[in-house]
């Protein structure tokens, strides 16, 4: 029984199609970046947060601390005192979903963040993994 059970399973396999490529359900969104004078704005900074599913205050937050700047968010765009780099910016949008949005276990974007008392977590809905994270 055993010999009849791998050569069904060898043959199974072996009849399976080749995975050609793999569609992930989430991006990290490119930020629409521009100039105006002596300000860099992202256009698109209502949109990121919200496909982040982030406040965009705490977007904001982050940016503006990493970015050394002020800004200011006026409803559907963020704009920074200063002229920026637009690679940098992205990569800074892109390093605030790996440390505040995707899940440290299993790497999905399905979680929200939870304040208890002076520490925030990242709560995993997908997998109910919470992970530290630290001041914000």
């Amino acid at each position: 029984m055993e010999k009849d059970y791998k050569a069904m399973l060898d043959r199974a396999y072996k009849d399976l199609p080749e995975q050609t490529s793999f569609v992930d359900r989430f991006a990290v969104p490119r930020a629409n970046i521009a100039l105006q004078g002596r300000k860099t704005v992202i256009i698109n900074f209502k949109e990121i947060a919200e496909q982040l599913r982030r406040e965009p205050d705490h977007l904001l937050k982050y940016l503006t601390g990493e970015m050394a700047t002020l800004a200011n968010f006026d409803g559907n765009r963020a704009l920074f005192q200063g002229k920026h780099n637009a690679e940098s910016i992205r990569g800074l949008v892109d390093a605030y979903a790996k440390k505040y949005v995707i899940c440290p276990v299993c790497g999905r974007p399905d979680t929200q963040l939870i304040k208890e008392k002076r520490l925030w977590f990242l709560q995993c809905e997908a997998c109910g993994a919470r992970s530290s994270i630290g001041t914000s």
